[in-house]
């Protein structure tokens, strides 16, 4: 399931969050704020993260627009890889 991505693609937004979360199995979690128009409710994607050399990155981006790298692993067995089936490979501060 690793070797072959879903899809890969970016997204671009505002980084609002990342925490690790879980009991037994430890994941790492974020939401990118989407505005599609000014002074609309933005859409929030959320994403997990694999990969510790993006952690710094993600954590010193909270707060700015991104554009975060990604890749979608569909049919994952359990929860432990993380909460979603996208996965952040990279990030770019977009200022």
């Amino acid at each position: 399931m690793w070797s072959w991505p879903y899809s890969e693609g970016e997204r671009a937004g505002i980084l609002q969050k990342f925490s690790s979360k879980g009991w037994l199995c430890k994941t790492h979690e974020g939401e990118l704020a989407i505005s599609i128009v000014p002074g609309v409710t933005p859409v929030i994607w959320y994403f997990s993260v694999r990969d510790e050399s993006v952690f710094p990155q993600l954590n010193a981006a909270l707060g700015k627009r991104v554009v975060l790298h990604y890749r979608e692993h569909r049919g994952l067995p359990t929860r432990c890889f993380g909460d979603t089936s996208y996965f952040v490979t990279g990030v770019r501060v977009a200022e």
